[in-house]
């Protein structure tokens, strides 16, 4: 991805420069920056080789395909405390391809009110009795890429089945695999961004009167134990839109990349120019802060005491994670410099000042 950014971000930058997001060509500059002396990083030298081997720091850009990878175990060990001993389901809410032109163009607000509208649809459906019967807690993730580049926005939620009753007395589980009606649950959430976008009129005015008609897609299926679900959906939080060993080939001012078909699960490999390249891997940047995991419900930070009461009922014992010599040992051996040439421990002679980001 670097190398892309390197020989072809210059004439896409001229060309698209004025109409660019600063987030667009911040991230840029990051992914080529990314270890290499741009950032500095530590000098070491083997005593059995006699060889000296530098190592530059990483970017930690959410958006670069080197960084993150790492950051998966970590928030999975965090989401442990949340589990309760119950099935659990995914709920997927898509946007309607008519609005991926609004959307594009208005990223922080038509994503955060993607989240606020789903979420409430999804909530208040559960309060009817005929259903759940209570608040549910639940968390999500937003995505807005296919393997192939192309931009559906679709939000990702991983709920537990049962949900609190109003007064916070009563824990109502689900019956088997059914949480809630989808039909029911997609009219109510086009209703609810249709309200939410209109407190935009110019936002709304944009958007085709199709869009208010057709079906909006929404999909609900059980996933099993927490664990499970969670394990799903790690990799939607920390992975890009393209990983580097996707890449095939760069040249004569053409990409070629991997993906696996949808429908047909084989892999495929497609060829776009650069600038097209570019394009759409910058299309699924977020805007600089926007947070791209919720809570809600009892799961939310501020309703964290509904939680426990709820673990109290279904006899969840507190789960203690204790800091070991054991493990602070192994996290120092994983970070212990080994020779490339004969695996030998490597000495820590000096550091690399990092120097001042150029652009692309």
């Amino acid at each position: 991805m670097a190398d892309i950014f390197r020989l072809h971000g210059p004439a896409y930058l001229e060309k698209f420069g004025d109409r660019l997001p600063p987030q667009h060509r911040h991230v840029m500059q990051k992914i080529i920056a990314c270890r290499t002396e741009e950032l500095g990083g530590q000098i070491y030298f083997c005593e059995q080789c006699e060889d000296q081997c530098y190592s530059y720091h990483s970017c930690q850009d959410r958006h670069c395909p080197k960084c993150g990878n790492d950051k998966a175990d970590e928030w999975l060990r965090m989401q442990n405390a949340l589990l309760l001993p119950v099935n659990y389901f995914m709920v997927t809410f898509t946007l309607p391809d008519t609005l991926n032109t609004v959307a594009r163009r208005n990223q922080k607000f038509i994503y955060g009110r993607f989240f606020q509208t789903a979420a409430a649809a999804l909530q208040k459906l559960a309060a009817d009795p005929k259903f759940v019967g209570g608040q549910l807690g639940f968390f999500g993730v937003l995505q807005t890429w296919t393997r192939d580049l192309a931009y559906p926005p679709h939000l990702h939620f991983i709920v537990a089945g049962g949900g609190l009753s109003e007064d916070g007395n009563d824990w109502r589980p689900t019956h088997g695999k059914f949480l809630v009606p989808v039909k029911a649950l997609s009219k109510i959430f086009r209703a609810k961004f249709r309200d939410a976008l209109k407190k935009k009129p110019e936002l709304f005015a944009q958007v085709p009167p199709e869009t208010w008609q057709k079906e909006w897609v929404v999909h609900c299926e059980p996933v099993g134990t927490g664990e499970h679900a969670l394990k799903y959906l790690a990799p939607y939080i920390f992975r890009v839109a393209i990983s580097n060993k996707r890449l095939v080939k760069l040249e004569n001012g053409h990409v070629t990349f991997q993906y696996r078909d949808g429908e047909t699960k084989r892999f495929k490999t497609t060829t776009v120019t650069a600038e097209e390249f570019i394009r759409r891997f910058l299309q699924h940047v977020l805007p600089k802060g926007f947070i791209k995991v919720r809570y809600y419900g009892f799961l939310s930070p501020r309703h964290r005491a509904r939680l426990e009461k709820i673990k109290d009922r279904l006899g969840v014992k507190p789960v203690v994670t204790e800091a070991t010599d054991a493990s602070d040992a192994e996290a120092v051996a994983a970070h212990v410099m080994r020779c490339p040439k004969c695996g030998s421990e490597m000495r820590l002679v000096g550091d690399i000042a990092p120097k001042r980001t150029r652009a692309p």
